[in-house]
Formats: C-alpha cells, structure tokens, sequence
C-alpha cells in the first residue's frame, strides 16, 4: 500500500481527554489547519456535538474535494469493529455504551473507521516515523537487519499503548490490546499504573513530595525541576522520576513479550529530559530470583535515539560470523540483542492520523478487492 501517493482523502480525528484534533489527510500528510475542541468528556451531548462540528468544519474545508472514509482514534475499551465504544476511563459520558461509529456513518454517509488511539500512534510512527528512522540507520550502516515491530506508549491524561507486529496493528481478538493502564503499579502495587503515569499522577506525586496544598500542571512541575521556576526543585524531581519508575516497570513487561523498538508520545512526553533517562535506567537494570541470581530486566539492551552517542551505539554491533557444523559454509548474524528507544517523531496528533489514514486505505482497499472478485 502507497500510502504516500495515494490521492485519497479521509477525515480524521485524535481524541484525547481534554482536547478533539481534527484534520483531514491525503497521501499521508494533513491538506486542511487542525481544528482543536473541547472533548468535554463528562457530558455526553456536547462532546457527541463536537465530534460532529469538528467534522464538519473539515469538510467545509475540503471543498470541493470530497472524503472517501472516516477513520479516527477513540480510547477503549470498545468493540471497534462496530464503532462502539465502551466505557472508557476519561470519557465518563461513554458509560453506558455510544455507537459512535454508526452515528457518524449515518450523518455523514461515509465508511467510519475507529481504533485505539495508541494503535494509531504505534501505527503511524511505524509507517512514516521512528521505525523507518530505525530502519534507515541500519541500511546506512550496512547492517543486514529490519526492525518490524513497535511498541508505542502515550503519556498524558492516561497512560495509553499499542503495538504493531510485523507492521500490522495488533489488536487482539477482543479490540483488547495494548491496555498498559491497567499493568500493576510498581511504587502503589494495589492501584493501576495509569495512576501514577499521567498528568494526575505528576501532580499528585507533586503534592505529596513538597507537602505543598495546592496543584500545580506538569509544565510548572517540569520547570521547577529543571530550575526553571521557583519551587520544591527535590520534590519536582523526584515526582517525574516516579512517574518513570512505574512507566518504564509497565513498559519492561510489554518488551520481555514483544520484541521490538519503543516510541514514546503523549502530552507528558514533551517532559522526556526528565523521563527518559529514568526509563532507560530501569530497563537496563537487574532483577533477581530467589538465589539473589540476577538477571537483565529485559532481553535485550535499550538505547536512547535521542542522544547522538547512543543512537551510535545502537548501530556500533559486531557482525558475527559462524560455521555450519559439517559444511564450508558460514553464516553472519548480530550476536547481542538490542532495541532502540525514542521520542515520537511525527508529533502524537500527527502520527496517530497518519495511522488512521493507512487503516482506512487498507479496509477500502479490501472491500474494493472483494468488489472486484464477485
């Protein structure tokens, strides 16, 4: 699928906590200004009407191009095969169920196409982001190695992920995959990770830290530890290295079963000066049996790709060689296992439409295929 060629047009949307982004994509690059509104995510007819009004603005933009699908991120749990959505934790209005999907396709009589907005993220940045990076470096170093699959995490109202497997979103059987939020918390074993990866989380380690009675948001705890702004600098550290603690113990158990690149995205993200060494500290560090052995956290080695040195380091592997057992024959492969580890590349919004663009031309695709074959 030439996604970057392609002359199609679909609308999309990024739908987070607090804001909606609109937009609308040909050839896997945005045509028309994002449109940014309000989710209100607690009352259900004003965020069902922004949904509309985003959309329609864009295609009043388009004009007189016309859309050929719908295809957008929503957080689950949902059944997103049949656009209903389900409950999700920053969407309180959606407790009791909206079809969503089918709304959409009857106002607008346009195929609708909803996934998990970590799906999406991990999908785009897969297809024209940090893996293709990834991937670049190898070919430039003369590596004889493809990285095929990616684990995205997002940061930011909730703790979100998805994973794509041999460049294919993995959904799962149930539209269950991918849900880090509900991963054990390292630091509060009785409560979810998300509680402690997320803006609440940050404030509340804030608070609790500094002994300090009032919120503040994670940007102003981010320049307090960094010596920005005026503040408790000790309790702003030690509030995002929590926060990397419990994110990169969820991350560790994703990578010890998918083995494959890890990009980062999210609003919190933006924070990664601070996030992002911790995480790469407890993923390179030990775990022990009961003997006191101890053990690699994961497999394989991670890299940060944001630092030029490690990102060097990364490609910096020796190509071994060795002799099949009763042949003449040698074969050459790469002895030490290592993964790199990176900052979203296209912007969350921008690689979580990207992804939802190449969904929608692969679903048409198919059905102009069956189409085709009747």
């Amino acid at each position: 699928m030439k996604i970057f060629q392609d002359e199609r047009i679909v609308l999309t949307l990024d739908a987070g906590g607090t804001n909606f982004v609109f937009s609308a994509l040909k050839g896997g690059k945005p045509i028309t200004p994002f449109i940014t509104l309000p989710s209100n995510s607690t009352d259900l007819e004003k965020c069902l009407e922004n949904i509309i009004e985003g959309f329609k603005r864009v295609k009043k933009l388009l004009l007189p191009e016309k859309a050929v699908a719908i295809s957008f991120a929503f957080p689950g749990p949902a059944e997103y095969e049949k656009g209903i959505i389900i409950s999700p934790p920053n969407f309180p209005s959606f407790k009791e169920g909206v079809a969503l999907g089918p709304m959409l396709e009857d106002y607008f009589n346009l195929p609708t196409y909803i996934n998990n907005d970590g799906d999406l993220f991990t999908y785009g940045e897969a297809i024209g982001g940090f893996l293709p990076e990834v991937n670049k470096g190898f070919k430039e170093f003369g590596i004889k190695k493809e990285f095929k699959n990616l684990i995205g995490i997002t940061l930011g109202t909730g703790f979100g992920a998805g994973v794509v497997i041999n460049q294919e979103i993995c959904a799962g059987d149930n539209s269950a995959g991918g849900e880090i939020w509900l991963m054990r918390n390292l630091l509060e074993p009785k409560i979810i990770a998300e509680e402690s990866v997320s803006v609440r989380g940050i404030q509340s380690y804030y608070k609790d830290y500094s002994k300090e009675s009032f919120e503040l948001s994670p940007k102003d705890i981010f320049q307090i530890a960094v010596g920005d702004k005026n503040g408790n600098r000790e309790a702003a550290v030690m509030a995002y290295d929590s926060v990397a603690k419990v994110a990169a113990e969820a991350l560790a158990n994703v990578m010890n079963i998918i083995d494959g690149g890890v990009v980062i995205g999210g609003g919190i993200a933006g924070s990664s000066k601070l996030l992002l060494p911790q995480i790469l500290k407890h993923l390179n560090g030990k775990i022990e049996n009961r003997n006191k052995d101890r053990f690699n956290r994961i497999v394989s080695q991670a890299f940060s790709f944001e630092e030029q040195k490690t990102k060097q380091a990364f490609y910096k592997t020796a190509m071994k060689k060795i002799k099949v057992p009763f042949s003449t024959r040698e074969i050459e492969f790469v002895e030490d296992k290592r993964v790199p580890v990176g900052i979203s590349r296209l912007g969350t919004n921008n690689a979580t439409m990207l992804g939802a663009y190449a969904v929608a031309l692969s679903k048409s695709g198919r059905v102009l295929e069956k189409k085709e074959k009747v």
